[in-house]
């Protein structure tokens, strides 16, 4: 597939990377000469510097043979711009744009389609993040919840402790722990390093462990690995930008909510935004109103400014403070390892939010969502399953025949409304949702090409 990348920041580098060895034809095009420099001596793609919106560039760049236009610069209006051009000179099939501003999001369904601005997939960061953050609240205590099958399904990462009642058992107990509820266990991480999980596999406390299972069977078997969480009730955001303000609004009707905001008049904004959201003018890394504000009677503190350090000395003092839960967001990927699981305990970012949901409209086979577990080195895929034996190298097989990468594992299938939980004997068919976990990322494109269907399924 023939990929034009505008835009070289983390977004559109670690869109490269994911995609450069996957038998893809990738051209990144950016005005930061250094950074595309980097790219080409570590990547296998080509480079323009210039102008995204440039249709000179753009045509350098290869626009006229181009399958997709990814346009993840860092200015919404460069984004729009390019895939307009792209669309009215070239005709690119495919046109993914991410787009920050709530203004241009407010007014999607009239602005972006084929007639106005010619955008097929719509990507905002800020969405996704706020939707992310939400899910962690609705789920006290685990360290990662992603959806699957509009919902149906969820994968959910948690940390084994000592109090949970499968610590120092085998996977295969946790049906006679839980006789109604099934579930899998997808993978392990033991020490950062992944275990594939068997029947025999004891559960040691520290252990990461994903699992999967119904939505409505998510917090029974959460309470088999952990001890069970009293539920979240008050929040504490520490930045009012566009993330801070959007996840106030989904959630505080249902939650005690303040913000800490530095900037005045960002301060007023948000009194007349937010109906039940108390907004408290300060700076989040001062002790003085951490204590005034009971910062120790709070369940969740977020970190939610665009500074990563002062998000990280705001997190570190909030937990030393007394904050029960704190969820700290993180713009540079590589920061994020080293934050997570000392004073911090989830680390979050945007950009691996981002790449998940772009990557989900990239990849090739019909998959319908990818999302990157553990700061991105491990993903979990949903793929579906089209055509009969004779046409698919996945329809009418079992499970345990399948020719999976060593380590991954299927998790679930979703048939309709129902979900099936995985095991060796579960026979896919045609239409079936597969949730795979692919602890190595470099083993998604085998995946891909094991869910594509041969020629005679057309």
């Amino acid at each position: 597939m023939r990929i034009i990348i505008l835009g070289a920041g983390q977004v559109g580098g670690t869109l490269a990377e994911h995609l450069a060895g996957e038998d893809n034809d990738i051209t990144i095009v950016d005005t930061d000469v250094p950074r595309l420099r980097m790219l080409q001596d570590r990547l296998d793609v080509r480079t323009i510097v210039g102008s995204a919106s440039h249709p000179q560039i753009l045509a350098q760049a290869g626009a006229q043979d181009a399958d997709m236009l990814v346009a993840v610069t860092s200015s919404d209006e460069i984004n729009m711009i390019a895939c307009q051009v792209g669309q009215s000179l070239f005709n690119i099939p495919a046109k993914i744009a991410r787009i920050r501003e709530a203004d241009y999001l407010s007014c999607d369904k009239q602005l972006f389609r084929r007639e106005a601005v010619p955008i097929d997939v719509l990507i905002s960061p800020e969405e996704l993040v706020t939707r992310q953050l939400k899910r962690l609240i609705e789920h006290p205590g685990a360290l990662q919840v992603v959806d699957f099958a509009s919902g149906r399904a969820q994968l959910v990462a948690v940390r084994a402790d000592y109090g949970g009642a499968m610590v120092g058992q085998e996977i295969a107990s946790l049906k006679h722990h839980m006789p109604s509820v099934d579930s899998r266990v997808a993978a392990i991480f033991r020490k950062d390093r992944p275990i594939v999980p068997r029947g025999d596999t004891v559960i040691e406390a520290d252990d990461e462990v994903f699992f999967i299972a119904a939505r409505p069977d998510i917090r029974k078997v959460m309470s088999e690995m952990r001890r069970r969480e009293r539920p979240y009730k008050r929040i504490v955001i520490a930045g009012g930008g566009n993330i801070g303000a959007r996840l106030a609004a989904s959630i505080e009707r249902d939650y005690r909510v303040k913000i800490i905001e530095r900037n005045q008049l960002r301060c007023q904004e948000l009194s007349h935004q937010l109906s039940g959201t108390v907004v408290l003018y300060g700076n989040a890394s001062d002790r003085e109103l951490l204590v005034e504000e009971s910062i120790e009677a709070a369940d969740v503190f977020f970190a939610l400014t665009n500074d990563d350090e002062a998000n990280v000395m705001a997190s570190m003092l909030a937990k030393r403070l007394g904050a029960r839960t704190v969820i700290t967001l993180i713009n540079n990927p590589a920061y994020v390892d080293l934050v997570q699981g000392g004073l911090i305990d989830i680390a979050v970012s945007p950009q691996l939010s981002t790449v998940g949901a772009l990557l989900a409209h990239v990849r090739r086979g019909d998959v319908v969502a990818v999302h990157s577990l553990r700061r991105g080195a491990a993903e979990a895929l949903e793929a579906v399953a089209h055509g009969d034996a004779r046409n698919s190298q996945v329809v009418g097989r079992s499970i345990g025949e399948l020719p999976l990468p060593a380590g991954t594992t299927v998790g679930a299938l979703v048939r309709q409304d129902q979900v099936i939980i995985a095991h060796d004997r579960t026979v896919i068919e045609d239409g079936d949702h597969v949730i795979l976990f692919v602890p190595d990322k470099r083993d998604v494109a085998r995946i891909e090409r094991l869910f594509q269907v041969g020629l005679a399924y057309l």
